[in-house]
């Protein structure tokens, strides 16, 4: 009994497979991963991607599903995209965000002197409201990556975080 997968190609976007990389193209840009698995075979033939095995192994039946994952994600970034939206909330003192490049710097964090810092992955781009960051990219790690490292960047310690509730965390994944 052999596991096999179907992943639909949407319009306007082309994937090739060139030996064990599997390259997305689409309106956004281009993504790239290597499906390189013993046991597991990717195809494609322009209208879907197949991806199957003969094993029953239940690691290698679950990277089939894994990939079958990967490759949804990279059609729907290269199509329409992933936006992260991130709050800021504050109760005892204003926090103040600056964008640098690839970083965000994260000042005034409950009342402290230094800034925190919290990196940007290439391919991310950051937009900083007043109390929202956005993150907009078309590979989805990246993109959540990103929003994982500033929610740590305001991780507290030594408190209580049932008095202390300020950070910046994700309320919409989209």
């Amino acid at each position: 009994m052999a596991t096999v997968r179907k992943v639909k190609i949407p319009e306007g976007v082309k994937v090739q497979i060139d030996g064990t990389i599997l390259r997305v193209t689409g309106p956004k840009g281009q993504l790239e991963r290597n499906v390189r698995f013993p046991q597991v075979s990717v195809t494609c033939d322009g209208k879907e991607v197949t991806i199957a095995t003969e094993s029953r192994r239940k690691e290698i039946v679950a990277m089939v599903g894994t990939f079958e994952a990967h490759t949804k994600n990279m059609c729907k970034g290269v199509h329409d995209g992933f936006e992260y939206r991130m709050k800021v909330f504050y109760s005892h003192f204003p926090i103040q965000l600056k964008l640098q490049g690839n970083r965000l710097e994260i000042n005034n964090f409950l009342g402290e002197k230094k800034a925190r810092y919290a990196r940007i992955e290439t391919g991310v781009s950051a937009k900083v409201a007043s109390d929202e960051v956005v993150l907009t990219g078309i590979n989805r790690e990246l993109v959540g990556t990103s929003a994982a490292n500033i929610e740590h960047a305001t991780h507290i310690r030594d408190r209580d975080p049932r008095v202390f509730q300020d950070g910046i965390f994700i309320v919409q994944r989209g």
